[in-house]
């Protein structure tokens, strides 16, 4: 089969169009793409008009739009941003890919991870590159781990533990955003599990250099009753907000991830040890005392964890330990794309493909649960 070059973008700045006006898109995609001069923001979209108008003048985005059919139909744009709600996903990443364009999308781009796969084999095929919005691999922390792990400071890695937990929704007045409140309230649901795991499940990939094979967890639901965002009324909510597994990567390591939202501590909540034959390094990603990551390491004939100092190459341009997480982590994620687009190489990490052997591993979990027994990965079609 002959090889599909990249589209690729040459003697001019990456052209980004983005879908939807929200938190996250205000606080870390939209800040992201103002940061790199790579780039320009072209336009951007939100049924709810209004919005969309007020972060346009906010952020001088010269083109607004109501829909989103309209943006992505625009020939200039190199690249499109999905940042809508969860629902709407899958059906927005393929009419971007349809129409020739790279993407970047919040997880999950599906919760069918076989929908997932067939995307990003979709955007190879045509020279497009894909991005999930895994934040937490590019905190400055984590990619500086994930260098040191390359160099051999932990040796030969034996054991991951993972944990994204914080106290988001320990108080049950705290409205439940994005979830189906028309479900089946007397069958536990995900949400923990696939809204908070996703991205320290993909930490463990990408640190261990291999992915879980073998899996068995449970599922927990602690407070049943919460005030749903969509009803605003207080609701019989069976969620998973607490869950805990452990497995067998294919490269003969072991692993445990749990996550929780009624955890007590703050944000973002997430902390990576790998521990390996020379050494081990631990990574926190939790907002304290104004910094929002610290990176301890030991090694083998010194046992003590002792802080490391992150290089300053990890940061984005004017980035520092004291930045809000938000705006840190996804600068570093939207340089990772546009330097990726603009490569003539295949380079793209944190990919459709990557974002589907995580969907898969939720999935082999939800079975391991609801099946009490050890699930094999890759789950059968």
């Amino acid at each position: 089969m002959p090889t599909v070059p990249f589209k690729t973008v040459r003697g001019r700045k990456v052209r980004v169009g983005v879908l939807g006006a929200g938190a996250w898109a205000k606080f870390a995609h939209i800040p992201g793409f103002k940061r790199d001069d790579r780039c320009e923001l072209v336009a951007i979209a939100d049924p709810l008009i209004e919005k969309a108008q007020e972060f346009a003048a906010e952020f001088n985005i010269p083109n607004v739009y109501g829909s989103h059919e309209e943006l992505i139909a625009r020939a200039d744009i190199d690249l499109i941003d999905v940042c809508t709600p969860s629902a709407t996903h899958t059906e927005l990443s393929w009419a971007a890919l349809k129409a020739g364009k790279h993407v970047l999308c919040e997880k999950p781009v599906a919760y069918d991870y076989k929908e997932t796969l067939r995307a990003a084999a979709f955007a190879r095929a045509q020279g497009l590159k894909t991005k999930l919005g895994f934040t937490f691999r590019y905190s400055p922390a984590m990619q500086y781990m994930k260098a040191l792990i390359d160099q051999g400071y932990v040796g030969k890695p034996f054991i991951f533990n993972g944990y994204e937990q914080n106290s988001q929704w320990l108080d049950p007045q705290n409205p439940l955003r994005q979830v189906d409140h028309t479900a089946d309230q007397s069958v536990i649901q995900v949400s923990s599990l696939e809204g908070y795991g996703a991205p320290i499940m993909d930490l463990g990939h990408l640190f261990m250099g291999s992915r879980f094979e073998q899996v068995v967890g449970t599922m927990k639901n602690f407070i049943p009753d919460r005030v749903v965002r969509a009803t605003g009324k207080m609701m019989r909510m069976n969620i998973d907000d607490g869950d805990i597994f452990i497995g067998e990567f294919a490269s003969g390591a072991i692993g445990s991830i749990q996550t929780s939202f009624v955890t007590v501590g703050n944000y973002p909540g997430l902390e990576a040890r790998v521990y390996g034959s020379e050494g081990a390094l631990i990574c926190r990603l939790v907002e304290e005392n104004g910094v929002a990551e610290t990176l301890k390491g030991a090694k083998a004939d010194q046992v003590e964890f002792r802080d490391i100092a992150i290089p300053q190459e990890f940061y984005p341009p004017g980035g520092s330990a004291r930045e809000s997480w938000r705006s840190l982590f996804y600068a570093n994620l939207v340089s990772s794309f546009i330097t990726e687009i603009l490569s003539d190489g295949p380079e793209n990490e944190g990919n459709f493909e990557d974002g589907a052997h995580v969907q898969e591993l939720i999935n082999a979990v939800e079975q391991s649960f609801r099946e009490r027994r050890w699930i094999s990965i890759p789950l059968e079609a």
